[in-house]
This record gives structure tokens, sequence and C-alpha cells, in this order.
């Protein structure tokens, strides 16, 4: 039975993968229409022929990447229940320790390791990758650092979750979703307050921005938003990367506009403040609080749906996962892959939901700075430096894509300079 599953999931990956593959690789069309050859979302009009290769080339593997990796993920938790690793974890930490909670901690941290050590290399062959295509400049050793520091954060958070949820399902196995949920409200909250100073400067160093004279006419544009804002926060990237980026990050006291040393370094003046005007729409249409509202909202659901899901497999697969109840700590890799699967599943709604409030981001920025022009330099220079494609396929723009592709930005652009100029 286990070897029969074995072979029956290893082959549906490996299926999936080569369809991946041929999609990405030959079956997409990512070519632009041919009414816009020549015009300003056309890359051959800013990037030179092997620019443009590059970026074909480099946006196809890191597509790949994206999609094989979940599916990967899946296939390690069911691999951990049919085999029986997850019981004999289970077992050795209850041989260990005596308290329940520390039993929770160790099985998490001991699963937390094996799913890292198992990835680090898929993770290093990206890094790989983006450094031989110019996108990373990050040694290896500040990309390890940087590894580690997200597995123990990572560790830390889940353990919390896990140990709070897995005492919910013991003490209240019918309703543990609702008050998990309910208990994921301050814990969404906080977390997204203690974000920008506490987390984020573990991996980067963050201060006022430099440039005083480009500072004062950001604030300005803020205040003509009616934006609080005393500081904008530069943030060093340039020792990790030629991308470019500047993003709104944290809740109340502790939300920052932040901007990327290599965005500072590669755009001037008009095309930073457009992307600020970006920025600072997020603020003004309140996107943050929106989104964390979405998030809690699929996270009702998402819990609800695994307690079903959950008590479905074990009653039906119990003897395959070595599982007897959902309470047992052992069922964790279930929980984590039908989560996992449902996050997936959940893409191309929160996906939508970005776009649209992206495409509001940019009408906002070229409404407060009326300036299509340095909005097309911008977004041209974001997509040369970063290797991206004006027109991605479909099932990228679907699952992946949080922003709208360059080509519908830069149309947007154009569309507003018709009506208004």
């Amino acid at each position: 039975m286990k070897k029969k599953w074995f072979m029956a999931a290893v082959g549906l990956f490996l299926l999936y993968v080569f369809s991946i593959y041929i999609y990405l690789f030959h079956g997409a069309d990512t070519s632009i229409p041919d009414a816009l050859n020549g015009t300003s979302v056309d890359p051959k009009t800013f990037m030179d022929g092997e620019t443009l290769e590059d970026s074909e080339a480099y946006s196809k593997i890191r597509n790949f990447f994206f999609f094989i990796s979940t599916p990967l993920e899946w296939l390690f938790y069911g691999i951990v229940l049919v085999t029986g690793l997850s019981k004999r974890l289970d077992r050795w930490g209850r041989m260990s320790w005596k308290r329940q909670f520390v039993q929770t901690g160790a099985y998490v941290f001991w699963l937390s390791l094996l799913l890292f050590v198992v990835f680090l290399p898929l993770s290093y062959v990206r890094y790989k990758i983006s450094l031989s295509y110019g996108i990373s400049t990050q040694a290896f050793s500040s990309w390890m650092k940087d590894n580690l520091i997200e597995f123990w954060v990572d560790y830390a958070m889940t353990a919390i979750v896990v140990m709070v949820l897995y005492w919910l399902i013991r003490k209240s196995p019918k309703r543990w979703w609702l008050f998990g949920w309910l208990l994921s409200i301050p814990f969404t909250v906080f977390v997204m307050f203690i974000q920008p100073v506490v987390i984020d400067p573990l991996y980067n160093d963050f201060y006022p921005l430099q440039n005083k004279e480009l500072e004062e006419k950001i604030l300005a544009l803020a205040d003509k938003a009616d934006i609080p804002a005393d500081h904008v926060y530069e943030v060093n990237m340039s020792e990790k990367t030629n991308a470019l980026n500047a993003y709104v990050t944290g809740v109340g006291s502790n939300s920052r506009i932040v901007l990327w040393d290599t965005t500072l370094n590669s755009l001037d003046d008009d095309e930073i403040l457009f992307i600020m005007a970006h920025e600072m729409a997020h603020y003004v249409e309140k996107h943050i609080y929106i989104g964390i509202a979405g998030y809690l909202l699929l996270t009702l659901v998402g819990l609800w749906l695994t307690d079903k899901w959950m008590k479905r497999a074990i009653r039906k697969r119990g003897d395959l996962y070595q599982l007897e109840s959902k309470q047992e700590i052992a069922s964790l890799p279930l929980f984590l892959l039908i989560t996992s699967i449902l996050l997936f599943a959940a893409n191309p709604i929160t996906n939508y939901v970005s776009r649209v409030q992206e495409t509001r981001a940019d009408e906002y920025a070229l409404k407060m700075t009326d300036n299509p022009e340095a909005a097309i330099t911008s977004f041209q220079k974001l997509s040369e430096s970063g290797l991206s494609q004006m027109n991605p396929p479909y099932l990228v723009k679907l699952f992946r894509n949080s922003h709208p592709s360059m080509l519908e930005r830069i149309q947007l652009v154009k569309q507003y300079e018709k009506n208004h100029h």
C-alpha cells in the first residue's frame, strides 16, 4: 500500500513538473500584441537584445521554480506521513520530554529542520541562477545568514501557532477552528505591528532617507495626500540585489514607507515621486487593513475546511497516514499539507484583489503627480532591473502575479495621458 502510494505520488508530481515545463518554456505566448510593437510597452524599445533574451529566460526559470516548489512541499508532507516518520518524531518527543507543550515545540523543530534541509538545495539553485543573471549580488555567507534567520523566525512563529492550535484541538475538537480563528485576529495585527521594527531589521539595515532634498519632496507629496509622515525609510539592498522596489509595511504608529537604495540609485526624482505616490495610495485607500480583513476571512474559511478535510482524511486513510485522530501532533504534516493546498488554491482570488488595489494605486499616483512620462520610464526600469516579462503567461498572472503586468500598467498610463493631455 505504501509503495503503491509512493509510486503514484512521485509519478503524478513528475507528470505535473513535465506539464509545467512544457507550458512555460514551449506553450505559453508571452509576446506583446502586434499593434503595440514599437510603442513604450515593447521591451525592444528600452532593452538591448541580450537583456531581452535574459528577461525571457530568467522569468521562465523563476516561474518554473514557483510552480514546482509548492507541490514538492505537498509531496514532502505526504512522505513524512506515509513512511511513519511523523509518528516516530511524535514518539521521540514524548519519550524525551514530560510537558506536552515542550513535546509539541520539539516536534515542530525537527519537522521544520527536516523541511529546511530538504529544500535548501532547491533554494541554493535559485540563488545561483539569480546570481548568474545579475539579479542577486549577495555573497553566499549573507545568503546563508538570511536563510538561517528565516528558519528561526518561521520556527518561532510556527511553534507558537501550533502549540495553541493543538491545545485547542484537544480541548474542543469540534470548535477549535473557530477559537483558533478568533485568536488569530490579535496575533495577525501584532505581527503586522512589529514587522517593521523587529522582524525586517533582522535581514536589512533601515534608516531615514539620506537624500534630504528628495525627502522634502516626498513629505510634501505626503502632506498633499493628508498622510501624517515624518520620515521616509531607506533600506540597504544593493549588497543583495540589483532589483528595484518600494513598499508600505506595518500598521498604526509603526507604518512605514520604504525605498530600496537600488531604487534611489536607478530612478530620477520624478520617477521616485511617482513610485512614492503609488505607495501612499495604499495608505490613503487603507489597502493594508483591507488586506488584513481579507486574510482573516480566508483564515476562517481555511481553518473550517481544514477541520473537515482532516477528519475525512483520517477516517478514510488513517492506516496509510498512521494516524488515529487529529488531536495527536503527528497529524501536523496532514494539517500543513491541507492548508498549503488551500492557500495555493486561493492564490487566484488574493492575487486578483491585489491587482485591483495596485491598479487603483497607479491611478492615484498618476492623478497625484500628473507625470505619465515618469510613470512609463519607472515601469520600464523596473522591468529591466528585475528581468521581468512585459506580458507573462496566463497561469503566472493567475497564481503568482500580485501586480498587473507591466504591459497593462503602461497601457493604463497611456490611457491616462490620452484622456488628460
